[in-house]
């Protein structure tokens, strides 16, 4: 019996995600473009965790490239898409949590996503 094919589920963007991604490094964008892809198909990229303190289902793919740090934030149960709420260059490469700031802006968006998809 074959199996069934698995179902791809549609990627959206944030318009400012969307802007603040196209100023990442080529090689970046492309490393996480197929870690998306991969979570489109079901699965968990490699280099994807959860992001802590903002609910089930907000993932984080955490890339380190070239001695910086890229992020790249989604959610996966908003809608029916994968979310990309937010993608940044975090200053500091090791030891310290992701900045106040760039929690509180994604909270907020995530806010306004679930308000708009109602």
């Amino acid at each position: 019996m074959a199996e069934e094919p698995r179902k791809t589920r549609p990627v959206s963007w944030l318009k400012a995600a969307r802007r603040d991604f196209e100023d990442f490094p080529e090689e970046a964008r492309k490393i996480c473009f197929n870690a998306l892809t991969i979570a489109a198909e079901g699965g968990k990229p490699d280099i994807a965790k959860p992001m802590q303190g903002l609910g089930s289902g907000v993932m984080e793919i955490a890339l380190p490239f070239k001695r910086d740090a890229w992020r790249v934030v989604y959610a996966l149960q908003i809608g029916t898409d994968i979310w990309v709420v937010h993608a940044f260059q975090k200053k500091s490469t090791k030891g310290i949590k992701t900045p106040k700031h760039e929690i509180d802006l994604i909270k907020g968006r995530l806010k306004a996503l679930k308000e708009m998809l109602r």
